[in-house]
This record gives C-alpha cells, sequence and structure tokens, in this order.
C-alpha cells in the first residue's frame, strides 16, 4: 500500500466512523462469533494468507536490496538473475495469494450479508402489526442494507486488515531494525506527523460528512413523499411547488458546498502526508548514504530500509485507525442485533391445532385489549426518535362477546373509533387479546399456527393495497398454484373480467405502486378477486365500500354478495345501507357491544342503532 493510499483509508475510517461507538461487549462478541461460525473454515484460510501476503510484501525489499548488493559487488550475473526470478516469483504468488483472498474475503462477506439479511427480515415479518405502524420504512431498511454491510465489513475487511498489517509491522521493523536500527528510529520519530494529523483531520470531515448525510436524508425523504403517487397528487391540489424547489435547492446547494469544502480538506491532508512521507524517504536515503559511504551500510541495505519504509507507514497508520473500523463494525452488529432483540409479541406453538377444514363458526369470549406500549413494539432509532412514547396500555375493548354461526354475516357498526377494527384486527390474529379467547371452528387462535389461520380466514380492507407488480402476482399472492384459468374466473366474479382483456398485457398488466394506476373501484374489485381465489371459510370486510362512488359501490357489493355465499362473515360498514341484510348487526360504542339484533329488530328499538340510521340518512339526504 502507497503512502497516498493509506492516507486516504486512514482519512475514511474517521471520517465513515460511527460516532456513538461503545466498549467492546462481550455478548456482541460471543453473538457475532455465532454468525461467524458457519464460515469458520474459510475465515482461518483468510486469515493464514493474509498473513502469507504480508510476510512476501516484505521480501520483496530485502531482495531488491541484494540484488543493489550484487551488482555494487560485482557477483556472477547468475546470482542477478536468481534473485529477479525470486522476485518475479513472489510478486506471482502475491498475485495468487490476492486473488484468493479477493475469493475467500468475497465468500465470507457477502454469506455473512445473506445470514444477517435473511435473519432480519425473517424476523421482522414476525413483528406484530403495531411495529410497522410505530417504525419508519427507511431507518428499518437501513438495517438491512447499510448496517448489514457495516458488520460484513469487519469480517471482510477490518480482520484481515488488523491481521495482516500487524504482521507486516512486526516482520518489517524486525527487517528495518536488522539493517540498522539507527536510520529506523529516526524514521519512526517522523510517524506521528503522519498519524496524528488524520485523527483530527477525520474528525473535521467526519462533521462534514454527517451533515452532507442529514441533507441527503432529509431530500430522499422529500422525494419519496413527493415522488408517490398521493403526494405529488397533494402537492398539486395544495402544495406549493415555488416553496419545495427552493427548500431541495436550499439542501442540495449545502450538500454541493460541503463536497467541494470536503474535497479540498482532503487533497490538502493527502498532498502534506504525502510530503511528509517524501520527507522520511529523504532521510533514510540521506542518513542511510552516510552509512553506506563511510562503509557502516551497505548500498543495497539503503535501498531496502527506503522499500521496508514505504510498507511500514502504510500498516502503521491503518492500525492507528483499527480500533476506530473495529468499534464502527461493533455499531452495526449492535445495530442489527436490536433488531434481533425485539421479541415479538406474536407467536406460534411448537405443537399448533389446526382449524378444521369446512365452513367455520367464529366466537369472541369475554375479550378484552388493550394496544401494546410503544416500548414492547418498537426501537427508538427505528422510530427517529430520542425516546420512545411512554403512552399505551389504555383497555380499548372491554368484554366483547359474541357469536357468529357458519355462513352466517355479522355486522359491526358504530362510531368511529369505537373499536370495530381493533375487534378485527384480533380476529385476524394482528394482536392477541389480553383476556377472553377469539376463536374459529372453535379453536382458540393462540392455540392454532399462522398458517391454518390464513388458510382459513381472508381479510378485504378499504384502502385494496396491491404490490407495484403484475395482476396475476397480485391475485395469486394467496394462492400461488392457481391456474390462469382459475384467475379468469375471479376475475369474473370480481366484474373485473372486461377491464383486464381490454388492458395490453392482460394478467402480466403492471397495477403500479399501491395499485395506482386503477381506479379505487377497481382496486377494491381487484382484492375482492384475490379473496375468491383465496377460497376462505371466514371474511372480514373492513370498510370495504366506504371510498367509493355509488357506481363502484354497486359493482364492489354485486361482488360481496358472490363472495359471501356460503361464507362466515364480519362486516364492518360505515355505510348502514350495506348491512342490513345481515343476520346480525353488532352497535359497538366505547369498545362495548351496546345493542345488537337485525335491523328491523334495532330500529324498533329506537337506540344508538336508529340514532345512527337517522343522522346517516338525513345527512345523506
Amino acid at each position: 500500500m502507497s503512502m497516498e493510499r493509506a492516507a486516504w483509508g486512514s482519512l475514511y475510517s474517521m471520517t465513515h466512523a460511527k460516532k456513538d461507538y461503545r466498549p467492546f461487549n462481550k455478548e456482541t462478541l460471543k453473538r457475532i462469533g455465532g454468525f461467524a461460525h458457519p464460515h469458520r473454515v474459510k475465515l482461518i484460510w483468510f486469515l493464514i494468507l493474509s498473513v502469507i501476503t504480508a510476510a512476501l510484501a516484505v521480501a520483496t525489499p530485502l531482495l531488491a536490496g541484494q540484488v543493489v548488493n550484487a551488482i555494487t559487488s560485482e557477483a556472477a550475473v547468475s546470482v542477478v538473475i536468481r534473485l529477479a526470478v525470486l522476485i518475479a516469483f513472489i510478486a506471482l504468488a502475491d498475485a495468487a495469494f490476492n486473488v484468493l483472498s479477493r475469493w475467500l474475503s468475497s465468500q465470507i462477506g457477502e454469506g455473512l450479508i445473506l445470514d444477517l439479511r435473511t435473519a432480519v427480515f425473517d424476523h421482522v415479518q414476525k413483528m406484530p402489526i403495531a411495529f410497522f405502524t410505530r417504525t419508519r420504512t427507511g431507518a428499518l431498511v437501513s438495517r438491512l442494507n447499510n448496517d448489514v454491510i457495516g458488520a460484513q465489513r469487519a469480517f471482510s475487511g477490518t480482520l484481515s486488515g488488523v491481521v495482516g498489517n500487524l504482521v507486516m509491522v512486526i516482520l518489517t521493523l524486525i527487517a528495518m531494525l536488522s539493517l540498522s536500527w539507527q536510520v529506523t528510529v529516526l524514521a519512526l520519530l517522523m510517524l506521528p506527523v503522519f498519524v496524528l494529523p488524520a485523527r483530527r483531520m477525520g474528525r473535521r470531515l467526519a462533521v462534514l460528512q454527517r451533515e452532507a448525510a442529514n441533507h441527503n436524508a432529509a431530500m430522499g425523504t422529500q422525494m419519496t413523499e413527493r415522488f408517490s403517487a398521493p403526494g405529488a397528487t397533494l402537492i398539486k391540489l395544495f402544495g406549493r411547488p415555488e416553496e419545495e424547489s427552493v427548500e431541495f435547492e436550499k439542501r442540495a446547494r449545502r450538500v454541493r458546498n460541503i463536497g467541494v469544502k470536503t474535497a479540498m480538506l482532503q487533497s490538502s491532508f493527502v498532498t502534506a502526508l504525502t510530503l511528509v512521507s517524501a520527507l522520511a524517504l529523504a532521510l533514510v536515503y540521506g542518513l542511510g548514504g552516510f552509512y553506506a559511504i563511510v562503509g557502516e551500510l551497505e548500498a543495497g541495505a539503503v535501498v531496502s530500509l527506503a522499500l521496508l519504509l514505504t510498507r511500514l507507514y502504510a500498516p502503521l497508520t491503518a492500525l492507528a485507525s483499527a480500533r476506530v473500523e473495529v468499534m464502527s463494525a461493533l455499531v452495526s452488529f449492535e445495530r442489527v442485533f436490536e433488531v434481533l432483540d425485539l421479541k415479538p409479541l406474536i407467536t406460534e406453538k411448537a405443537h399448533p391445532e389446526l382449524i378444521p377444514a369446512g365452513p367455520a363458526s367464529v366466537v369472541f369470549d369475554g375479550v378484552t385489549f388493550a394496544y401494546p406500549s410503544a416500548e414492547k413494539v418498537s426501537l427508538a432509532s427505528l422510530e427517529e426518535v430520542a425516546t420512545l412514547d411512554t403512552r399505551g396500555g389504555e383497555e380499548v375493548l372491554h368484554g366483547i362477546d359474541f357469536r357468529v354461526e357458519p355462513g352466517q354475516t355479522v355486522a359491526l357498526v358504530g362510531s368511529s373509533g369505537a373499536g370495530k377494527s381493533t375487534i378485527a384486527a384480533l380476529l385476524a390474529r394482528l394482536y392477541d387479546v389480553d383476556s377472553g379467547s377469539v376463536k374459529v371452528g372453535d379453536v382458540d387462535l393462540r392455540d392454532t399456527s399462522f398458517a391454518s389461520l390464513r388458510a382459513t380466514l381472508g381479510v378485504v380492507t378499504q384502502d385494496g393495497h396491491l404490490f407495484h407488480d403484475s395482476i396475476r402476482a397480485n391475485l395469486t399472492l394467496p394462492a400461488p398454484e392457481a391456474s390462469d384459468e382459475e384467475v379468469w374466473d375471479a376475475l369474473r366474479r370480481a366484474r373485473l373480467e372486461a377491464l383486464v382483456h381490454s388492458m395490453p398485457d392482460g394478467l402480466d398488466t403492471v397495477v403500479g405502486e399501491r395499485g395506482y394506476r386503477l381506479s379505487g373501484g377497481e382496486r377494491q374489485r381487484m382484492t375482492l378477486a384475490r379473496l375468491l381465489l383465496a377460497q376462505p371459510q371466514v371474511v372480514i370486510l373492513d370498510e370495504a365500500t366506504a371510498a367509493l362512488d355509488s357506481t363502484s359501490e354497486a359493482a364492489v357489493q354485486a361482488a360481496l354478495t358472490e363472495a359471501l355465499v356460503g361464507r362466515t362473515a364480519l362486516v364492518i360498514a360505515h355505510r348502514l345501507s350495506t348491512v342490513r341484510a345481515a343476520d346480525s348487526i353488532l352497535v359497538v360504542e366505547a369498545g362495548q357491544i351496546v345493542e345488537r339484533g337485525t335491523h328491523p329488530e334495532l330500529l324498533d328499538a329506537d337506540g344508538r342503532y336508529a340514532e345512527l340510521y337517522r343522522t346517516q340518512f338525513a345527512t345523506e339526504g
């Protein structure tokens, strides 16, 4: 490694080091060892090759000195040739070992990235929905990208660098001291001039880099929000494009200025340190040349000392910043482990009971529930706040009791925030009850498997969410083995067959982010088609038609009528006109069921339902 590369490497380590590193934690190291264990054989060979490569780097300067001595002593040509061949052989061996070392490094590093990313991804999928409602998506994705890669560098870069540089420093010092201890000591006296400015400059650059990173993050957030379909619509309707542009340009200009300042600081620093290295070489040549002239040192030794010096400063500088690199890698590991240590609130039993096939009942028996506090489901670093919100834990459902017989439809109505969607979330087991039980097919949801519940239960929500993928991929999400004929049948029953046939790519048409290339009614019918493909025995409809116009609502209601035939259904509706045909209607207020009965019975009772009904139809009229 050249002096210039050493300077750049030192600057990079200092600049990109994480500011919040902590002392070594034995438990963290133990867990890191657990992830490294599957790669231990490759890791051992990687370290061996690092040691060999370091030794070869020291051997070449010594052989170069021997060549000079052979020339000055007028030795036989064969001696020089043998030394040259040996130097060439070492160069070839070094190249081969470097390639092999790089292969092992990539195998270990990429394997570790795979292991960590898979572990985090699988773990995050087990988290409750409350985790996702609180967490910033970008912060979570950063754990899977930046922190995982930062942790990987601990093995593919930092570990081998520390071992290789340490071996090189020891061997180089031994070789230099054996040649001339006086020259070696004087050369080492200039080392602080090389290392100390790197640490000071690194801190200055780190501040600039963090400021630039904050501005880039702000610009990224602004672009992500404004470039999404709903965000762009909001800006066009109510936003101020000129002010948005000024704000963006202000941040971009600051990033530009930081970039220029950073480049000049780096260039000045590297130039200064290159000058220092040149002065150190001048010292070696001057002092070593003097000793050679007076006969106390061979000419070849002077050349070897000069070449060894270039191999000494670089690893010493790298070792000076090794602690920062190691601690930064530990921080990356700890940030990954922080996510892995967040325990899922909802778990599956080791030997779950399966929900019986066929028509299934739904039973809520004395259910009480409070949403979990932030500390149970989230991390301050993922919410990007200083401290977590301490609110939560207040009971929102109180003694919910009802039963839906197989094939029946029960509707939940009431004021906004009364607890209707919370009841649906408990039936889908997005949360677990605090007391009481929720049963499907007479099986407590806490006793069954997630797969069995998903095979039994289907949900259609208000937003009709679709992925940025093809129509086929979105519809077959719950039924990946479904044939095209089955997909077309579901589309026909959802009143979408003609629409999809009219599209240029048919089932391969990409619907766009969140399905925004479709209208609201078309998205809802797509989710109904997905439900029909899944063929669940129990269906939850959570405000499935609330955001639709009359025409779209009529089409969706027709598809719903067909979708619910023979199925047990729990329907949440704001528009009371859509639930009049339900077998039973439950009126929910303040987390309690305050009325229950059929539409005519509740109107006759002249209670809360009748009040809601009169208010709604008077408003609509």
